[in-house]
């Protein structure tokens, strides 16, 4: 197994060789979805800014784009919290810790953290989509004090569709504000159930003060930007992650083109005052 990621030879950039790194700990999430914590085997950390993403990838089975999750002031140990949804994320889930992926990055515009100090900040999330925003609320929370108000907005289809569950206490515990709800649920659910836009207007937002970071499906992600639009959320201070496929990671294949941005080097984080006109058209 240690074979197929070989030290990279002189001369050959780093940017197309995937690093080996073993599975540490493995912690399934949901009925499809595990978070993998990996350490590299050879060479310094793989130091990273919240929001930014790796290509991961197992075997021959070839890469996927997965988000950071872990804790950016950490870097000795990555995070990837992964849905089996194909061959190539099928692969990576049905790992164990002792096995070696390939890890190649990291990728990407980060979450503008730094840029949004003495704003509040509402994290908006949809399933899985929590997983890129978890780097950036480990940052918030290391950091507490040079922020206002932090709220997060989470939201899935049922219970059993949410991540990090054992987590939100303790996010809360330190100062994050945690509204959690549900599409639907049987009698043992205790919490909120409704789409996540009702959490929005419970929040009780300060528009004027208030950054947003958003990260879920598309649909999902177009409708809480606009009840945060309607709430007075100005469309420059909000953000969202695109989960579009990439291929290559540096711009080089043109697979995750969107308009006129490849989402592999311009984004996946995008002011959605640009990205707006372009995740607004239908299929592109």
């Amino acid at each position: 197994m240690f074979a197929e990621y070989a030290d990279i030879p002189a001369g050959v950039s780093a940017a197309t060789v995937p690093a080996p790194y073993e599975i540490i700990s493995k912690r399934q999430e949901t009925p499809e979805t595990y978070t993998f914590e990996l350490e590299a085997r050879a060479g310094e950390p793989m130091r990273f800014l919240p929001g930014q993403c790796t290509m991961l990838s197992r075997g021959g089975s070839g890469e996927v784009p997965i988000s950071i999750s872990g804790d950016p002031d950490a870097p000795q140990r990555l995070w990837h919290t992964v849905r089996s949804l194909g061959m190539r994320t099928a692969a990576i889930c049905s790992s164990e810790p002792g096995d070696v992926l390939g890890v190649r990055g990291p990728w990407g515009q980060p979450w503008p953290v730094e840029y949004l100090e003495g704003s509040d900040v509402a994290i908006a999330a949809g399933g899985i989509g929590l997983a890129p925003l978890r780097s950036a609320i480990l940052w918030l929370l290391a950091r507490r004090e040079r922020y206002g108000r932090l709220m997060l907005l989470y939201g899935a289809r049922t219970p059993e569709q949410l991540v990090y569950r054992d987590e939100l206490e303790a996010w809360q515990e330190q100062g994050l504000e945690v509204l959690v709800t549900v599409d639907s649920a049987g009698p043992e659910w205790l919490g909120n159930v409704g789409v996540v836009t009702r959490m929005v207007r419970r929040a009780g937002l300060d528009a004027p003060s208030t950054a947003v970071l958003c990260c879920g499906p598309e649909v999902m992600m177009k409708v809480i930007v606009g009840t945060l639009l309607d709430a007075g959320v100005g469309p420059e201070r909000m953000y969202v992650s695109m989960e579009r496929n990439m291929q290559c990671g540096i711009g080089h294949c043109g697979h995750c083109q969107l308009g006129p941005t490849l989402i592999c080097k311009e984004g996946p984080v995008y002011r959605w005052s640009k990205i707006e006109p372009w995740i607004e058209v239908t299929e592109l």
